[in-house]
């Protein structure tokens, strides 16, 4: 696993430098799932969005580096979520010559600033949970039975009767299973919405 646990202002030190691949990869990790999500959401097909994704933070890597993201006028979050609207409406001012070509309506009217911004951080939260389930079940010493019982119930609104039922537990071995899971993930959420969150200062 990529260790993404570097704060944002460190690791935007280390992209200054050329030869320090791990800063690159480590921004590229964090960013890209959430800029693909970004794109998906605004209507893109996968291939689409991650072109998008490559496009905007390798956009975003060149113009940080020519001095052009100033951390005093703006988050990096509006620095990043600039570019990928900027890259999904190339993508869709392409796909409407096509149509127009086809004598197809070529209009498609993308979101306010203020609504991708919204998605982008509703993008960001999912991806972080995705980060933390991964974690937890990599470094969990609880029973598989355990974490799968707090996704079926927690995650996938299963009722605990049910869940009880197809695992072989008790109602209240289900609940206890649902109660220790989440305190743990709530811990590692937390420590990586701190990763995320020096944005707000960068």
């Amino acid at each position: 696993m990529v260790d993404i646990e570097r704060t944002t202002t460190a690791l935007l030190e280390g992209l200054f430098d050329h030869d320090n691949e791990a800063a690159w990869s480590q921004f590229d990790t964090r960013y890209r799932p959430i800029v693909v999500a970004f794109a998906r959401k605004l209507g893109l097909s996968e291939s689409d969005a991650s072109d998008v994704a490559q496009e905007t933070i390798f956009q975003f890597l060149q113009e940080y580096r020519d001095g052009k993201y100033d951390r005093d006028r703006g988050r990096l979050r509006s620095w990043l979520v600039g570019i990928a609207r900027f890259r999904v409406a190339g993508v869709y001012r392409k796909k409407g010559v096509k149509r127009e070509y086809r004598g197809e309506s070529a209009m498609v009217t993308l979101p306010s600033d203020d609504e991708c911004s919204t998605l982008w951080d509703q993008e960001r939260r999912t991806v972080i949970l995705q980060l933390a389930m991964q974690e937890l079940r990599a470094t969990t010493k609880a029973h598989d039975r355990t974490i799968k019982a707090f996704e079926m119930v927690a995650m996938n609104q299963i009722p605990v009767a049910t869940v009880a039922s197809d695992l072989e537990m008790t109602d209240q071995e289900v609940y206890l299973a649902k109660s220790r899971t989440a305190k743990r993930l709530r811990a590692i959420i937390e420590r990586l919405e701190q990763t995320y969150d020096d944005e707000a200062t960068t």
